[in-house]
């Protein structure tokens, strides 16, 4: 129940998302999702250091987190769980508000030192799938 409230909180307060792991390929799920995210009004900020100079949806694709001309609410995952701890690390340095990993992306001690520093954390499920069912 605590992860849903979590969820539920991370999407109707947080506006700003930063997608690390963002792909310009239509057929990938981090494509779908930023495309679900864009359609409700979220601003997004994909990350993908290459694809640098390009664009996804629209949205200028910036190397990492420290470029976000904003402050960031939520970083959402898409990267494999030996990842999430340094993916966490930049979301503290950049004092995002949560974390969020999508399915199949675990890492339980990245989650403990997020959570000690502060952000929410919302691992293992997909912000699309959550945010449909909000609206």
């Amino acid at each position: 129940m605590q992860a849903m409230q979590t969820m539920r909180a991370i999407l109707t307060r947080m506006r700003t998302i930063a997608l690390v792991g963002a792909s310009n390929k239509p057929e990938r799920a981090s494509y779908q999702v930023m495309q679900a995210l864009l359609a409700q009004g979220y601003q997004v900020f994909p990350i993908n250091p290459l694809l640098v100079g390009e664009e996804i949806l629209g949205c200028p694709v910036l190397a990492d987190l420290t470029e976000a001309p904003c402050p960031i609410d939520v970083v959402n995952v898409f990267r494999q769980s030996d990842q999430v701890p340094q993916i966490v690390q930049a979301s503290i340095q950049v004092q995002a508000k949560s974390i969020w990993t999508q399915l199949g992306i675990e890492h339980p001690q990245a989650t403990a030192q997020a959570q000690a520093a502060g952000l929410q954390v919302v691992t293992n499920a997909c912000i699309a799938v959550e945010l449909k069912k909000l609206t």
